[in-house]
């Protein structure tokens, strides 16, 4: 990857023997298996791994998760917050797990749609809950920097599965719970 840095910086016109750019291809390829490091990264484990016995069957909700991906289309970054929910049927998960799921599917190169999508399954496969919803607010900077150039916008995206998807009181219920 060091390579191909060093070439990017040529190819821009960039002197790669500058002082300021003579170690930029190294920490260039540091911070990419940083941003990338939810390939190496199973998620259903993570969740398998941290199943509790529980007798409730009231929603868990965990809300306001920071998280920072990188668009496949443009390799720019967007973020935001998830708010993940689901209502156990038997078993609840370390909370921190849910927050985990949500990292391990950002660190790849993604779309909002299918990131949101890959956690809820995650979740419902794993957990085998009643029900899971996921909810992403986040800002693409391939809308910001570049393009359209709308600052203030917001993509949100959805998924809802098993009771969220059926009852219209649970999903209504969750849904005020994450309005701002």
């Amino acid at each position: 990857m060091e390579t191909l840095i060093h070439e990017i910086l040529i190819k821009l016109g960039e002197d790669p023997q500058r002082e300021g750019l003579v170690k930029t291809p190294e920490r260039v390829s540091r911070v990419w298996e940083e941003i990338a490091a939810g390939y190496q990264k199973d998620p259903g484990e993570m969740v398998r791994g941290a199943l509790f016995e529980a007798e409730g069957r009231e929603m868990v909700l965990v809300s306001d998760i920071d998280f920072y991906s990188m668009c496949e289309h443009h390799m720019l970054p967007f973020f935001g917050k998830a708010y993940v929910a689901y209502i156990p049927n038997g078993k609840i998960v370390g909370l921190s797990k849910i927050a985990r799921v949500v990292d391990a599917y950002a660190r790849r190169l993604q779309v909002q749609e299918r990131m949101t999508a890959q956690i809820a399954s995650c979740l419902m496969d794993n957990l085998q809950p009643l029900g899971v919803a996921v909810v992403l607010r986040a800002q693409h900077l391939c809308m910001m920097m570049r393009g359209i150039q709308k600052q203030n916008s917001v993509a949100v995206t959805s998924e809802m599965l098993g009771c969220f998807k059926k009852s219209r009181k649970t999903r209504a219920e969750f849904l005020s719970l994450i309005k701002k």
